[in-house]
Order: C-alpha cells, then structure tokens, then sequence
C-alpha cells in the first residue's frame, strides 16, 4: 500500500486513485462484523470459541503459566484476541469449579477476596498428555487475535477513501482556486513525507 504513495511525487494522479471507496465500506462491513459477531452484538447470533472442555484446558494451560484470578483469565484471553473474544464470567467460574474438582487446580493464598488459583502436578501432567491440543487452541486465539489488528487498519482505508473522494467532488466543480490547488497538494506531499518517516 505505501509503495502507491510514494508515486504520488513523481505525478501522475496521485496515491489515493486506485481506492475503490464502496469496496473499501464492504470490506469495513466485513470486519466489523466479522470482530463483533464473535460477541454475538450487532444483533447477530454470538459463536462460541471453544467447547466446555476447550476452554477448559486454555484455563488450565493460562493457570499453569502463572496463579491467576478468574477475572485474570477473562482479561489475558480477551488481551490474545485483541479484543475480539472475552468469555463470560458465568463461563469462567463455573469452569474454575470443575477444575478444581478434578483436581487441577488448587486455590492458592493470595491477599484480598480474590480467590486466586495454581495448577496442580496433576494438572500440569493433564497438559503435557494433550499439549498438541493446548497448542492448537492457543494458536486459534492468537491467530484471531492477528485477524483483529489486521481488521483495525479499516480506518485508514476509510480515511484514505474519504480524501479520494473529495478530492474528486471539488475537481469535478472546478472551483479551486491555483493557490487551494498548491495548499492541497503541499498538505498531501507533507503527509506522505510523514508516513515515510515512520518506523
């Protein structure tokens, strides 16, 4: 995409002209729906991430990495999706329960009202016998997680549509002056020096 804009000072019709604005709002469409329909707004029909058990074991395998509270586990696995995907607590401390029951975690003394838990030598046995299947799973929440900070790049396509089409609307009025035309076109040369100044 930045290899368009440095065209932009050898002339020609400039960085923004290939920008199809209606594809860029389809493709915003798409990604905000495709971000927020894993929270099941936007009155669409919410997706679960994973099974009981699924879930279950990105727990174990977050708990095992370091003691944690249940609010803890909503936020690092809300944080490994950029935001996309954040269980419930009415999922998580049910889940907690069950771990706990089946004797992979113990809560640990911790300071506060907060019960904090720690993964047992059984449950640190339970992850190694289905570490593919953690690995996969961890994967699949950060893997949303690149998809999210991709989709977040949709403001700069909006933006880069808008000015391509504003250029055009005053273009086809004609009704610029020589000195708004220069004015214009130093703002455009200065942002693109900006953009190429960043590392």
């Amino acid at each position: 995409m930045f290899a368009g804009m440095h065209g932009r000072h050898g002339g020609g019709r400039g960085w923004w002209a290939g920008i199809d604005p209606e594809a860029m709002r389809r493709e915003i469409h798409h990604a905000v729906r495709g971000v927020h329909g894993r929270h099941g707004g936007g009155g669409g029909r919410s997706r679960r991430m994973f099974d009981g058990d699924e879930l279950r074991l990105v727990m174990l395998k977050l708990i095992a990495d370091e003691p944690r509270h249940g609010y803890d586990l909503i936020r690092a696995i809300e944080e490994m999706t950029g935001g996309a995907y954040a269980p419930s607590p009415g999922v998580i401390y049910p889940s907690l329960t069950m771990l706990g029951e089946l004797g992979l975690i113990d809560e640990e003394a911790s300071e506060g009202a907060k019960k904090r838990f720690a993964a047992t030598d059984d449950g640190r046995a339970h992850l190694g016998e289905r570490a593919d299947e953690v690995a996969a799973l961890i994967a699949r929440l950060t893997g949303l997680g690149e998809r999210t900070k991709r989709s977040d790049r949709a403001p700069l396509r909006r933006a880069m549509g808008n000015l391509r089409q504003v250029l055009q609307e005053r273009l086809m009025r004609g009704d610029l002056s020589d000195d708004q035309v220069n004015d214009i076109v130093g703002s455009i040369d200065e942002l693109v020096r900006k953009v190429e100044r960043l590392s």
